[in-house]
């Protein structure tokens, strides 16, 4: 059965069948709302629903919080139309000029970038085109049916090529399929871009950036876009690490701190040995955010990690004045793999 659905405060409506996500029907229309992991997990894809009932599954409490659910909130990737509903959404965009493609590509390297991080470069067809906007994401697709989600590294003008960055985990499926069964030269097909993560374009606020772990990938794609497009705004990148040994790819800093005025950094290692040497910030990376700003109410934040950061941040970056929709995040879960 079909439903309408209509979107607040845009006004923008669609049809959408009672087996199919909110999401998704979205996508069907040709409308971009926003989401990370398509899987309940993130709370990226949050809307209220003003009026009519939803079909709730698959919603986890650390992405939707009690009281969130009381106050009509609900994960727009697993609801599902059980009426006509009407839905509050912050942000709603056109897909026209962004196609999600399956498309092949060559592995040219696999790189060891850190203990617990490899850089994967795929080369692309050279006549199919691939856009994609800083922030995005792709899913890689396995020959055994699995798939993983992956940030975009590089900036979508450095085209031919995808980057990413990639965490080596114990027993995890992506770190054994990187480091004992594909090697370079290796075919490998998958889907995207995807994910509505991207840096505000109608904005001239003062910007701050939260990068934890791998979470710096789409982080440097931004970076290095707005390095490129020559964006003057400024910049707080406040990067975290376990150790002096995550802050891989370190010269980059010092290349954007050159390109792009107003740009600062801030490393901060949470659990810094003697054998760091480090005399820098230590503790949890959105505190140092929190140290450093009484009020957030004129900046906008751009967050990228694990779960639980991504949470901590939201909470607390909006007890400082953050206003809810100058807090933009992409959420890493954890994938699980097919029985």
């Amino acid at each position: 059965m079909a439903f309408n659905v209509v979107l607040q405060p845009s006004g923008l409506q669609f049809s959408a069948t009672d087996d199919v996500s909110i999401l998704k029907s979205a996508e069907i229309a040709g409308m971009a709302l926003p989401y990370g992991c398509r899987g309940g997990s993130c709370g990226s894809c949050k809307g209220k629903l003003l009026t009519g009932q939803l079909e709730r599954e698959d919603e986890d409490p650390f992405a939707l919080s009690e009281d969130d659910r009381a106050a009509g909130f609900a994960l727009l990737c697993v609801a599902k139309p059980r009426s006509d509903v009407t839905i509050e959404i912050a942000e709603v965009a056109r897909l026209a000029d962004i196609v999600v493609k399956t498309m092949p590509s060559r592995i040219t390297t696999i790189e060891r970038v850190a203990p617990d991080v490899v850089l994967v470069t795929l080369k692309l067809p050279a006549a199919e085109a691939f856009d994609f906007r800083a922030g995005q994401y792709i899913e890689l697709m396995f020959k055994d049916g699995e798939r993983r989600a992956f940030s975009l590294a590089n900036p979508p003008h450095q085209t031919g090529s995808v980057q990413l960055q990639i965490r080596l985990a114990e027993n995890s499926y992506s770190t054994r399929m990187f480091t004992e069964v594909l090697k370079e030269r290796d075919i490998l097909r998958f889907e995207g871009p995807l994910g509505t993560f991207q840096r505000n374009p109608d904005s001239s606020k003062p910007m701050i950036m939260v990068a934890g772990g791998t979470g710096f990938a789409p982080i440097k794609s931004m970076l290095d876009d707005m390095a490129y497009k020559g964006i003057e705004r400024e910049v707080h990148l406040y990067r975290g690490s376990r150790d002096r040994t995550g802050l891989y790819l370190s010269q980059l800093p010092e290349q954007w701190t050159a390109s792009l005025p107003g740009f600062k950094y801030v490393p901060v290692l949470s659990d810094a040995t003697p054998a760091c040497a480090w005399t820098g910030r230590t503790g949890f990376v959105h505190q140092a955010v929190l140290d450093d700003f009484a009020n957030l109410s004129d900046f906008e934040v751009y967050v990228c990690g694990a779960p639980v950061m991504v949470d901590a941040a939201r909470r607390d970056f909006a007890a400082r004045g953050l206003p809810p929709e100058a807090f933009f995040a992409d959420a890493f879960t954890p994938a699980t793999t097919k029985k």
